[in-house]
């Protein structure tokens, strides 16, 4: 093949399909109004859980594809940034979840006694856990190799990229969709985050309240602890705000109690690009001839389904 895709978005999103879409034989560039370490992604903790993500049959399929992808890049984690690390999920009950879980080696159960923290309840497991800025470059790199051309230019709609792509143009903008699109499904969940020293922690954890705006996790990356976190729908400051930061680092002391006393190291936050009735992924007609492939609204789950969603991205390009 040699046909010309321009893939909109270089997030995570963005640059998983444009690998894929590469890797089977398209020629393709990414137009990208950011840098790869000035995405949303760039932002996230990232442990592999498909957490706020429909729709749920489509999820676990793709979550799945992915979970066997990063499972693999795990071998090399120095350059790939995914590691395979033990932690809790408190407030998790195995039994109801999915049957996707069949499908995760090392899911278990936990009496509550071994649950830390003021939680009852709680499930065991060794999952990826991928450091941001090091999987992005990786995947920078990787497409880059393959021979994706990297582009940085501000979208303003997709008549632009349609007169430039020969074929297919790719929209992975996450929350940009909104008006580019425009998608009115789309929404803002506004995610900070803690960054300390990390005081000796080996194991993530997370007590995450899919109804609530607060959640409580931290994340042992490499020179960090990560600390979270929030949900606050609607929310769109880009700003840390000081008495937010200030709870996280409490409800995590609560878990760990070494957290208090560790040094911060900064602040982050990023909107996750949350989209009401699931993550679209569908093709239409481009004027001219052409499709147009959407691959958006991944929530806060866009690592872990974004293999997944790439290879079913792709497949719609030859469709």
């Amino acid at each position: 093949m040699s046909d010309d895709v321009i893939v909109v978005g270089g997030g995570v999103i963005g640059l998983t399909t444009a690998l894929t879409l590469a890797e089977r034989g398209h020629r393709v560039r990414v137009w990208s109004r950011d840098a790869v370490t000035g995405t949303t992604s760039a932002v996230a903790g990232a442990l592999w859980w498909p957490y706020r993500i429909e729709p749920a049959a489509e999820v676990a399929r793709w979550s799945l594809e992915s979970l066997r992808v990063y499972e693999k890049l795990a071998g090399d984690a120095g350059a790939t940034g995914v590691r395979i690390v033990a932690g809790v999920h408190a407030d998790t009950v195995l039994g109801d979840l999915g049957d996707w879980t069949r499908e995760v080696s090392g899911l278990r159960q936990l009496a509550a006694e071994e649950v830390p923290g003021p939680y009852g309840t709680g499930l065991a497991a060794r999952l990826p856990l991928i450091d941001m800025p090091v999987h992005l470059a990786w995947l920078r790199d990787r497409s880059e190799a393959a021979g994706v051309v990297p582009e940085r230019r501000t979208v303003t709609g997709f008549a632009e990229a349609a007169r430039a792509a020969e074929v297919v143009v790719v929209d992975c903008t996450g929350l940009g969709a909104r008006e580019l699109v425009p998608d009115a499904r789309m929404r803002p969940v506004r995610g900070q985050l803690v960054l300390v020293e990390n005081p000796g922690i080996e194991e993530w954890f997370t007590a995450a309240d899919s109804a609530s705006s607060e959640t409580t996790y931290f994340f042992p990356q490499p020179g960090r602890l990560i600390l979270g976190g929030t949900a606050q729908e609607g929310d769109e400051r880009p700003d840390p705000d000081p008495a937010t930061a200030a709870a996280i680092v409490a409800r995590c002391a609560r878990v760990r109690p070494e957290i208090a006393g560790a040094r911060v190291l900064g602040h982050r936050v990023g909107l996750r690009p949350v989209r009401s009735g699931g993550v679209r992924i569908a093709a239409e007609p481009l004027p001219g001839g052409g499709r147009l492939i959407h691959n958006y609204g991944h929530g806060g789950a866009g690592v872990t389904v974004a293999w997944g969603c790439a290879r079913q991205a792709a497949d719609l390009a030859v469709g």
